[in-house]
This record gives C-alpha cells, structure tokens and sequence, in this order.
C-alpha cells in the first residue's frame, strides 16, 4: 500500500526526509528541515506570483480548471445563476448553506434597510473632482467608511463581522451607482425599498424625472446573473488581497478598499474593458484575419482579449451563461455592433490549432463588456460594476480566515539576491 507522503534527497548533503502529503500538498514549513548544516536557514520554495502554492484552506468556492467547473460552497454555478437570485447566492457565499424560505426574506430586509448611506458620506463623494475616475472613488469611499462604523474594528467578534459583511453588500452597491452619477454631473439617487438588490441598483444608476423607476425585467436579471457570476473565484489576486490585509486584523472596510483597489488594474477587473477596446479597434470583421496573424506573430504587443485564463484551461463555464445572457439582453438594447466582431473571433479561436493548442478559450469578460456596453455603460465603468458582486466574496474570504487556526499574519519570505556586507563610503570619496 502507498504512501501519502514524499521522500527527497538532498544532493548536497545525501540526506533522505520524508514529507507527508495531505489533500494533494505539502506544507512548505516541511521542507525547512532540509538543511546543509545547524547554521542553515533551511530550504525555502520559491513561487513567483504564488502559481503553485496554496496559502489558505477554504470552503468558499471551488474551480477545476481543466474541466471548466466552478462552484460556490460545491453547488455549480450554472445551476445558480440558472435558478437562483443574487441575495440568495450571497447567503450561500456568506453562511455556507442555502436559506429557506424565512432566512431568506429576513437576509434581502437586512441588506435592503442597510443600501441607505450616511448624508456625511455623500458629502465626502460630492468633494471629488468632477472627472474623477469612478473606481478610485469607490476605494475612497469604502475605505473611509470605517471612519463611520469604528465599531468595524472589533474583527475577533463573530457578530460584528456579519453586521459588517451585510452592512458591506448593502452599500458598496450605493456608492457605486453614486460614483457613476459623479462621472456624468447628475444627482444621487436614493434607494429604493421596494425593488430587489438588482432592480434598486439600476434605480439609482439610471433613474432620471420618473416618480418611480420601473426597471426591465430583462436588464433587472441579466444583471442579477451576472452579479451571480462574479460573486466568486477563489484566491485571485483581490481576495487574497482581502485576506491579507485582513490577518493584520484591520477593520473589514480598510482591506475592501484594499482589494477593490486590486480589482483596478486591467489585469484584473479591467478585462472586459480591454476586450471592448480591442473590438473597437478592430472595428470590422474583415479586419480580423490581419488581427489574428498579428496576433500569432505578437506583432506590436497585439494580444486577443477576453480569451484564456490564469485558472481555467477549458471553456470558462461563466462565459456560456453570458453568452446566452446576451442574447437576451440585446433583444431589449438592440444589437451591440461589436457582437459580430466578438462571435467571428470566438468561432476562429475555438477552430484555429494555435489557439486550441494554447488552451485560448472565451472567458467571463469576453462577453459581460458587450452586455454592459449595451446597457449603456462607459467602459471606465466596467470594473466598478464587477466590484459590487465581488463584495459578497471578498467579505466572505475575510471572515471565513478568523475561524482558521492556522491562519496568521501574512508574512511571506524573499530569496534576496543584493549585495551583502558594504562598508558607508562618504559623499567625497564616490565615484
């Protein structure tokens, strides 16, 4: 019978350890005992960019990427954002199970009472410039909102981190439509209590002189599916910005605004931005054969867009739903000019030998840019709208790690490779 464990021999010394495996790892604190000598720090790993190492245990969300799969808390994600609501999926996301019938009415009147944000918040917003960017307002915002709530700062209090995690989801969605408003000169607009989390937001994004903003059934739960979609990923580079500035036991709104300012950057919420770019600089389909051979030949530092992923090495399971989603949603917005564009290229990429041997397929922000374009958004919008969903995780990462042991702070080691042992020279002997 084998054994779940690793046996290494040391070439530099010609010593033999055996390290136990468990759940398909080693603990990297194992491997410290390999060591030339009593002096010797003993042996690091060394992982750029964390690729292969796992730093926390979770039961949040689950992807094989080989296989395309992603689960939240193990149920899949088509069938979620097929049968299930937003709220609904952030209590699974939040408290592990689905709610019943009861839970989930009081969880939808805890969050709906809590979208309302303070009027000395608004004010704190009014004082942006008036060309400001809508991310770095909402990473202002949030950040501030622990001036608001000091009480935030009690983390190891089990009940103030779910205050703290519904208070979150509750307003970050607020400040967001709010941010939006800011870029076009308009006034903010209140929530509304009678609509859902999906409904109330469109309110406040596009509610003009109506008494009462009826949302589109159809905008209404192509942006709950998608607020679906991106509730989760595991430990991408935002949550485990959550989680780290989290294990310094700073308050909840410090490390949201920490990974939302994660989420800024065009490698990480900033994709479908660039995959909407990339389609209007295209421009035609018949400018697409010229793209891909340039493409292939990296000419310029041209790159496809919204196809491959740091996880999934098969079709992103999301991308199916948004495409499908699409299609919904253009019959109420009309036909995005950028949509032909978009298929021709799916089509060549899924044909094309270069592309499959790379395992290039659509992801998630191949198509939920045209939706959000059709919508009517700017694209400096984009990554403010995958913010919002985003929360629920990113909320539920940072309080998952408090009932972690194991956890500590984040404190990872470096190989430095500077030089050593230098002696001060004074200002007139430098060459």
């Amino acid at each position: 019978m084998s054994k779940e464990s690793l046996s290494i021999t040391d070439n530099r010394t010609g010593k033999s350890y055996e390290i136990d495996i468990k759940d398909g790892a080693i603990r990297a604190m194992d491997i410290r005992q390999i060591a030339i000598d009593e002096d010797d720090f003993g042996l690091l790993s060394y992982d750029p960019s964390l690729g292969n190492t796992a730093t926390v245990t979770s039961s949040v969300s689950f992807i094989d990427g080989d296989k395309g799969i992603l689960e939240y808390r193990g149920y899949p994600i088509e069938q979620l954002a097929e049968k299930g609501t937003f709220l609904e999926t952030a209590y699974l996301l939040v408290h592990g199970e689905l709610p019943n019938k009861d839970q989930l009415e009081n969880w939808e009147t805890d969050i709906t009472h809590r979208t309302m944000v303070l009027e000395n918040v608004k004010k704190f917003m009014e004082g942006f410039r008036y060309d400001a960017h809508p991310m770095g307002m909402l990473v202002s915002t949030v950040g501030a909102l622990s001036t608001f709530y000091p009480e935030a700062k009690n983390v190891q209090d089990e009940s103030v981190r779910l205050e703290q995690t519904i208070r979150a989801i509750g307003k970050v969605g607020t400040i967001a439509a709010w941010a939006y408003r800011h870029t076009l000169g308009y006034p903010y607009i209140y929530p509304d209590n009678d609509l859902s989390y999906s409904g109330n937001l469109l309110n406040m994004l596009f509610r003009m002189v109506e008494d009462k903003y009826i949302p589109n059934p159809v905008i209404e739960r192509a942006m709950d599916v998608l607020f679906i979609l991106h509730a989760d990923h595991e430990q991408n580079a935002s949550a485990n910005t959550m989680r780290a500035i989290g294990s310094s036991l700073a308050d909840p709104y410090s490390a949201l605004a920490g990974a939302i300012g994660s989420l800024y950057g065009p490698l990480h919420g900033g994709a479908n931005e660039a995959v909407i770019r990339m389609l209007e600089e295209i421009e035609s389909v018949d400018n697409i054969p010229k793209f891909i051979e340039n493409v292939k030949s990296g000419a310029d530092g041209v790159r496809l867009m919204g196809f491959g992923h740091r996880v999934y090495k098969n079709y992103d399971p999301r991308a199916r739903l948004v495409k499908e989603m699409a299609d919904k949603v253009f019959e109420v917005t009309g036909r995005n000019p950028l949509l032909d564009i978009a298929l021709e290229l799916e089509r060549i990429a899924l044909e094309d030998e270069y592309f499959i041997e790379r395992k290039l397929y659509p992801n998630v922000d191949f198509y939920s840019g045209l939706i959000y374009q059709a919508m009517g958004f700017p694209v400096e919008i984009f990554p403010v709208l995958f913010a919002i969903p985003r929360t629920v995780g990113w909320m539920a990462q940072w309080s998952e790690a408090f009932g972690d042991r194991e956890q500590r702070i984040v404190r990872p080691r470096q190989l430095y490779v500077g030089e050593r042992q230098r002696d001060y020279v004074s200002m007139k002997d430098r060459s």
